[in-house]
């Protein structure tokens, strides 16, 4: 129950104080005042010390984030929803590191032949089995590559093109969309 040096406050009077002395149902506290009274029992409150109850949070809070560092959450992230019709976008990079093992003794023009050969041939494959949509990566360079790959769209029927997604490919891709027409 109550014992001495235990907090104290008084029911249905503001007096705090700390117990003295017990004797059978009665308490002798000292008030925060200094004065020294007499209480029965049933009167009085158990407090705690402010500084007990700031550490019983302490330890609750400890307890709590500890608690949560250790229990994984759950990943929570937006998904993209992808379309049903979208099917992967065939890319073609034509950087002469892709098309040949080793570039050594060809000239640039000979470089530039090949890029642009090998674009031909995926436009016109791409026509023939009807994709509707390529996507070119050409690099940023000096842009020769882009021009020579502009112009050779621009000799076919039914093509548009346009720079590819900035956010996927930065300025160094060109997108190819083929019109089908039903014959």
């Amino acid at each position: 129950m109550l014992t001495k040096g235990d907090k104290v406050s008084v029911l249905d009077e503001a007096i705090n104080g700390t117990v003295v002395s017990v004797k059978n149902n009665e308490v002798l506290i000292e008030t925060e005042d200094g004065f020294t009274m007499t209480f029965f029992v049933n009167e009085l409150v158990k407090i705690q010390d402010s500084s007990d109850l700031m550490d019983s949070i302490k330890r609750i809070n400890l307890e709590e984030v500890t608690k949560e560092k250790t229990e994984p959450k759950p990943r929570s992230f937006v998904k993209e929803k992808k379309d049903k019709r979208d099917v992967a976008v065939p890319e073609f990079d034509l950087h002469i590191e892709k098309l040949v093992p080793n570039k050594r003794g060809m000239s640039n023009y000979d470089i530039l032949t090949l890029q642009t050969e090998t674009a031909k041939r995926h436009i016109e494959f791409a026509i023939r089995n009807r994709i509707p949509k390529i996507v070119f990566i050409h690099g940023v360079g000096e842009g020769i590559l882009k021009a020579e790959l502009d112009f050779l769209l621009g000799r076919y029927d039914g093509i548009d093109f346009q720079d590819a997604n900035y956010q996927k490919y930065g300025l160094g891709a060109t997108e190819v969309y083929i019109r089908q027409n039903n014959k």
